[in-house]
């Protein structure tokens, strides 16, 4: 292994589900395994295995990926229990990964009194559990856990505990900041001492962000010897969060010149995954986010304005295009047309840069985003938005109006029910049509009247479903006349999903634009007719 080879471990589907107000869904966890796949984590860290019913679904049907190992977390087996013999381990063993995460204590203080078990059990805890899992053939990591303040209150002990699993045939050692607290300069310190008895190639961090130091203590870490690094997309975790992969892959391959998973031209996509994220959670993205924020290259006005304008490295760090991001001149952005460029790429349409139609497009992107639009996460709209600019949408059908009610009443067993009621008008070539349908609600009762009947194009949509829904309101000031922004995302037989937006003050009608959207898309992908 080179010894500029840095592996990257994510554990945004664990650790960042812990996060307050975060709640995967099954499908959620699908995503954000795919864009992490996508980028090139070398791991993806599935979940812990009979610890909810949520990370047994996923463990169930794990979705295939291309570049990164799923792994199952675990932790090592119980007091007075055989590794063969015990449910947990037993779990995670039995998840159908190449590579488990196991857990285990390393802190004098919490094996006596979190664990209440002697020193020798503990470290027969962690041998017996490492031994196990490399008996079942896993690749097998050992995450030392409150390693630094076990390190700081007994070397000796902390030391012995990684070097149980290490001796047992451990593949990584983790050594993990668990509480937050530890600074760089100690960090940096203990894992130089430690690489003397754990070889740097086998060495990992895993740091939480209770002092706002997670990341500063991951590349620490590196710079003592560690060459696996763990965190989160945008830094999720409980508490404070876990250390920000998104600010830590760039700097490791920009600032450091160390190679990970993550090539020049996927780092391309960091500014995509991690607002991806975001919209996934309903969530506004941080405008000063390193790297990936909107404001991360925002200039305002004055010196600052002309000098970027000569010469861009006299106010940012790196070219922003590197991460996906682009340059904002607040008073006069002039960057938005190479980032347009990239986005039509990417979507396989080819548009000459200096065609008039472009420098349009890109007024048309400033302006939805003005008013609520966001195509990170909806790249069928924005694709879309694109070929309709470039005439090359056909118009398969045509709206005429719709109509929905919601009915609340008492059913014939006196139980209180609320009933949604949709009506569409289309007109399909010559053929005006009118289809009426319920739902469990507004939407529901919208998709389900707008498939019933399109005509010609009603086959095309046999296997199209809703995969997921998501709104967020934009301007909570405004009360109940705020505007809305609904999320869609949508899949088919094939396996493909995409995700469509609308924004408007009705959040009926913000649905229904991005139904239409999600439909249009369908047919175009599909080649339906004109």
């Amino acid at each position: 292994m080179s010894d500029k080879r840095i592996y990257l471990f994510d554990t945004t589907l664990r650790d960042g589900a812990q996060t307050q107000g975060v709640d995967f869904s099954v499908r959620d966890k699908a995503v954000i395994a795919a864009e992490l796949d996508r980028l090139g984590i070398d791991y993806v860290e599935a979940g812990w295995p009979g610890a909810n019913p949520t990370d047994d679904a996923f463990f169930a049907d794990l979705p295939r990926l291309s570049h990164a190992r799923f792994t199952a977390f675990g932790m090592t087996r119980r007091q007075g229990r055989s590794a063969a013999n015990d449910p947990g381990l037993t779990a995670v063993l039995g998840a159908s990964v190449d590579a488990v995460c196991l857990v285990g204590k390393a802190w004098d203080f919490h094996v006596e009194v979190a664990l209440g078990v002697s020193p020798e059990e503990n470290l027969a805890m962690i041998t017996d559990s490492v031994a196990h899992a490399c008996a079942k053939g896993k690749e097998t990591l050992f995450d030392a856990e409150h390693f630094f303040d076990g390190y700081k209150a007994n070397p000796e002990f902390a030391r012995a505990c990684v070097e149980a699993a290490l001796d047992a045939g451990a593949r990584w050692i983790v050594l993990c900041d668990t509480n937050g607290g530890t600074l760089p300069d100690e960090v940096e310190r203990i894992v130089a001492e430690t690489a003397a008895h754990v070889p740097p190639d086998r060495l990992g961090i895993h740091c939480h962000n209770d002092t706002e130091n997670a990341v500063a203590n991951s590349l620490a870490a590196v710079r003592a010897g560690a060459r696996m690094v763990q965190g989160t997309l945008n830094g999720l975790g409980e508490r404070c969060g876990n250390a920000n992969l998104v600010s830590l892959i760039p700097t490791l391959v920009l600032k450091m010149g160390l190679e990970t998973g993550v090539g020049r031209d996927a780092l391309k996509q960091l500014t995509h995954g991690s607002r991806m994220l975001d919209e996934l959670l309903s969530r506004a993205p941080d405008r000063h986010a390193a790297y990936v924020g909107a404001a991360a290259f925002a200039h305002k006005g004055g010196l600052h304005v002309s000098a970027v304008q000569k010469d861009p490295r006299c106010y940012e760090h790196i070219a922003p295009e590197l991460v996906g991001n682009r340059r904002h001149v607040i008073v006069s952005d002039q960057a938005g047309r190479a980032n347009v460029l990239v986005r039509l790429r990417e979507a396989g349409i080819d548009i000459a840069p200096d065609d008039p139609k472009l420098a349009s497009l890109v007024e048309d992107v400033k302006a939805r985003e003005f008013e609520g639009y966001t195509y990170d996460g909806a790249e069928a709209s924005f694709e879309l938005m694109a070929r309709r600019a470039l005439g090359q949408v056909p118009e398969y059908f045509r709206i005429d109006g719709y109509r929905v009610n919601v009915e609340r009443r008492h059913n014939a067993l006196g139980k209180l029910i609320t009933v949604s009621e949709a009506t569409v008008k289309v007109t399909v070539g010559e053929q005006r049509l009118m289809s009426v349908a319920e739902g469990n609600g507004p939407v529901d009762a919208l998709n389900a009247a707008l498939r019933k009947d399109l005509g010609m194009y009603s086959p095309y949509l046999e296997d199209w479903r809703l995969a997921d829904y998501k709104v967020r309101i934009l301007s909570p000031n405004e009360g109940t006349g705020a505007v809305t922004r609904v999320m869609i995302e949508s899949a088919d037989g094939d396996g493909a999903t995409w995700s469509t937006v609308g924004v408007s003050h009705n959040i009926i009608d913000a649905s229904f634009s991005a139904l239409l959207d999600s439909i249009v898309y369908k047919l175009l992908r599909d080649g339906a007719p004109a």
